[in-house]
């Protein structure tokens, strides 16, 4: 069965070893996909970093909260920051904190820059 909005992201998480990564869109399963298929090892690297995600990461080169209007993003009713890794030149994750939770909410993936920043 293909995943969908809202289903666990694979490889399937334990809880007690970090952050649940989960899909807020469809079109970010259909982005992670392509993520896997163009830059598997990038990839896993990303899902790795991000379940391992402290509470108060800083910023690095790959890995940041988005500035602006974009600094922070609705899931479910709810206001929470959104961040982005930089998977390659181009491929992006864009995924919200939701903390209560301790899942990351991913809202957008792919192998473009997304259209939204230009």
């Amino acid at each position: 069965m293909s995943p969908k909005r809202g289903d666990r992201v694979a490889p399937p998480a334990n809880p007690a070893e970090g952050w649940e990564l989960r899909f807020a869109t469809t079109d970010a399963v259909k982005g992670w996909e392509a993520l896997c298929q163009q830059a598997p090892a990038n990839t896993l690297t990303a899902w790795t970093e991000m379940r391992s995600r402290p509470e108060n990461p800083g910023p690095t080169p790959r890995h940041h909260q988005l500035k602006g209007s974009l600094a922070t993003a609705a899931h479910g009713g709810t206001a929470m920051e959104q961040w982005q890794y930089e998977v390659t030149a181009s491929g992006r994750i864009w995924y919200l904190v939701d903390t209560a939770r301790r899942t990351l909410w991913i809202k957008a993936a792919g192998t473009g820059h997304p259209k939204t920043t230009d």
